[in-house]
């Protein structure tokens, strides 16, 4: 058989600055790359806005990344693309196509490959017209939640998505989403997420707290960027109702101070942990060690941090988000509840009072999450947009 000639276009990827950046886009790229007669190029653009903003601190490390390099086994080109930030949304996808044509000029492909559905998608588009060949997108969440409803970037997405040869969802609930803002729900396979169970499975708890350095108290956890729509506050507003509970927060963003402020507030800002980003190879620990993963967000697509979470063996409580549905399958795997700080409280003090088994929780999956068949079935996708 011919190789598949693939060129993936992932705006999100992870890099020497941001290692925690588009984690579950590269671990699906390398399992696509390990399936047979597949030949994966990937084009990471990095955006940086114009001079001489571009000398700000923020984007030092970012103007230092390779133009090209092996990351994890993969070759990964990075070219540089104009960056407008807030404003600039609309003009992405232009950038981006205009970057991933300068940085593969000399190569052929038989397919492009869109691993976020905006700009990825619409950039695809013009980069597949470009070279005359046919184009797949994958819907991740925000994405379609949020570039699909803003009317300087849905009418570009959905263009995209009319012109691809076919579509991706993270779940079902996404596919509905993406049907309703207008995108054909026919061209649209779910497609999940996969997991390491190697790395994420159940262990002792109080060995994770020991190691950790945390005491004997009941604790909750959410992981996330903190930003308004993961519902932080919501978890923070809860704590006065959960009495001795504690509160760790995994992750950053521009919420924190306001966070910090709420727990000073309510009185409970010594039960109230922001832990900054931690890294995904320390993250089976912090499951381990939590009693319950807490995240009322507004919207997801399938939020990683619930399947790591239960693969971890640790129940969930979580908004009635993306394809929440899909995953709280059964009680032993948590709670899908209303976004007030009173339901979360109920729902994390009712698992606190009768904590399920790990290994229960874990077995909640049912082996749905698995990171080889994610690479099988993106494989198969992308030879069908491909026409073989």
């Amino acid at each position: 058989m011919t190789p598949l000639r693939v060129l993936s276009i992932a705006t999100l990827f992870p890099d020497a600055a941001r290692p925690n950046f588009g984690l579950f886009v590269e671990r699906s790229l390398r399992a696509l790359a390990a399936q047979p007669e597949i030949e994966l190029t990937i084009v990471a653009p990095v955006g940086l806005p114009p001079f001489p903003l571009s000398l700000h601190p923020r984007y030092r490390k970012l103007r230092a990344l390779p133009r090209t390099e092996r990351w994890n086994g993969l070759t990964v080109h990075r070219p540089r693309f104009p960056l407008i930030p807030r404003v600039g949304a609309r003009f992405n996808p232009a950038m981006v196509a205009r970057a991933v044509l300068s940085a593969v000029r000399s190569q052929t492909f038989d397919v492009v490959d869109a691993q976020f559905f905006y700009p990825d998608g619409p950039a695809a588009m013009r980069v597949a017209a470009a070279l005359g060949l046919p184009f797949a997108a994958k819907a991740r969440g925000a994405d379609i939640s949020h570039f699909g409803h803003d009317p300087a970037t849905a009418a570009q997405l959905i263009e995209a998505a009319d012109k691809a040869a076919g579509l991706l969802a993270v779940s079902d609930a996404m596919r509905r989403d993406m049907a309703a803002i207008g995108i054909d729900p026919a061209k649209v396979t779910t497609h999940y997420t996969g997991i390491d169970t190697a790395r994420f499975s159940p262990g002792d708890r109080n060995a994770a707290r020991a190691a950790l350095g945390i005491g004997d108290a009941p604790m909750i956890l959410t992981v996330g960027a903190l930003i308004p729509r993961k519902g932080q506050a919501l978890v923070i507003e809860a704590l006065p109702a959960l009495p001795g509970v504690h509160y760790r927060l995994a992750g950053t963003g521009e919420a924190e101070g306001r966070y910090r402020a709420l727990a000073q507030r309510l009185g409970v800002a010594e039960r109230v942990h922001v832990m900054g980003p931690v890294a995904n190879a320390d993250l089976p620990m912090h499951y381990r060690a939590a009693d319950v993963v807490v995240m009322p967000s507004v919207s997801e697509g399938l939020a990683n941090a619930w399947v790591e979470a239960l693969a971890c063996g640790t129940p969930i409580v979580i908004s009635d988000a993306g394809g929440a549905a899909e995953l709280v399958t059964a009680p032993i795997a948590g709670c899908i509840v209303e976004r007030t700080p009173d339901a979360i409280a109920a729902a994390v003090q009712a698992i606190l009072t009768n904590p399920p088994a790990p290994s229960d929780v874990a077995a909640s999956l049912g082996g749905r999450f698995d990171w080889d068949r994610n690479g099988r079935e993106l494989a198969d996708h992308l030879r069908r947009c491909a026409g073989r």
